[in-house]
């Protein structure tokens, strides 16, 4: 085990702590008993994330003499639904879960947002933590507590805030990943340094193709560095009354493209919120906040990194804009019928905009959509 830092989230009796390091998931039992002593666990994993750490995490747990039980479910955004949260609080009741057990989730944003919606709602709450397994995880879904489901309508529309009680960040799980997925969970990495941090994105420039081969300082780095932004941000706005609405950086327009397709694989999250950036500084430059170079500047890093930067050509699909416009009025930040916009001054420079029209918006997606 190699604990590079330890990152707090302060939110008074909720606040808890991620762990960053190498070879993290192999010490799990330790650093659990430790903290919480003898409890009953219930993990919760994907069929694909279960295959590759599940055996792992088990030994460890084991070790310690913890009382296990286990419950996969399938891999991909369609578990973020009712039917299979259901069908989780079914299994996990069965299981004979009870307030004093903890819920680990094991796997990737999607198992985070469903396993943590059903620790929050079953038997009124009880405790969990994440072990996240993707880059998109371990720097941003994983932390702060916002957990939930998809509906037709949109992407996390039902959901509630529940802190977890401990993230266990293993940067060694990352060496799995494919490439795309790395890329996908990288859009959220970048997003840290555009929304508030000039100085990371300039470290991205120059590092961050060493990210995404695999180098473990730049690793470790990149993660603590994400991690410390969202937790301090989350210690400021726990439930996204203010400064937490610039995490959605990118993502306003990001979750209308997902909802369009049916938040399916032909288009991975992280590569809907790269697209979305890239929508987002451009209606800055629309709208005079910002200067064209800067777009440029960003949609370069993204384009030679390996990023989308533009609406992906899907066979049997024609993009409109109009019909995203709609997706994006059902987000959750619209209050009193008016959409609230991540928009920037240039890089490190987001701040929350409520003045967009419709019109404006029509207007940059129909640069990049029919």
């Amino acid at each position: 085990m190699t604990l590079v830092s330890t990152v707090p989230v302060s939110l008074k009796e909720r606040s808890y702590d991620i762990l960053v390091g190498g070879q993290l998931l192999e010490a799990a039992g330790e650093l659990l008993r430790n903290r919480f002593g003898p409890r009953h666990i219930l993990i919760v994993s994907d069929d694909q994330v279960a295959q590759l750490y599940l055996g792992r995490l088990r030994k460890s747990l084991l070790v310690t003499d913890y009382d296990l039980k286990e419950i996969v479910v399938p891999v991909g955004e369609s578990s973020k639904e009712f039917g299979c949260l259901e069908m989780l609080i079914s299994d996990m009741l069965e299981a004979g879960v009870a307030r004093d057990w903890l819920i680990v989730a094991l796997g990737g944003g999607v198992v985070g947002d469903l396993a943590g919606f059903a620790a929050s709602i079953i038997l009124r709450g009880i405790d969990y933590l994440h072990i996240p397994t993707t880059l998109l995880a371990q720097v941003d879904s994983a932390i702060g507590g916002k957990t939930g489901i998809n509906t037709t309508l949109g992407k996390n529309l039902v959901g509630s805030f529940h802190q977890p009680r401990l993230v266990l960040t293993d940067t060694s799980l990352l060496d799995s990943l494919p490439q795309r997925e790395l890329l996908a969970g990288y859009a959220e990495v970048v997003k840290y340094g555009l929304l508030g941090d000039e100085s990371f994105f300039d470290w991205l420039e120059t590092n961050g193709v060493a990210l995404i081969e695999g180098n473990p300082g730049a690793r470790e780095y990149a993660v603590t560095t994400c991690c410390t932004a969202k937790a301090n941000i989350v210690s400021q706005d726990e439930h996204e009354a203010g400064a937490r609405l610039l995490l959605n950086l990118g993502h306003t327009f990001g979750h209308a493209l997902e909802a369009e397709v049916g938040f399916d694989s032909r288009l991975l999250h992280g590569e809907a919120v790269a697209i979305g950036t890239i929508l987002a500084f451009d209606l800055s430059v629309r709208l005079g906040f910002c200067s064209a170079s800067t777009l440029e500047r960003v949609r370069k890093h993204f384009e030679f990194i390996g990023l989308p930067t533009r609406l992906p050509v899907l066979q049997g699909h024609t993009w409109r804009s109009e019909q995203l416009l709609a997706h994006m009025m059902h987000d959750k930040k619209i209050r009193k019928g008016q959409q609230t916009l991540i928009l920037a001054r240039g890089i490190g420079e987001a701040f929350l905009c409520r003045e967009v029209t419709e019109a404006d918006i029509l207007g940059v997606l129909r640069t990049y959509a029919g």
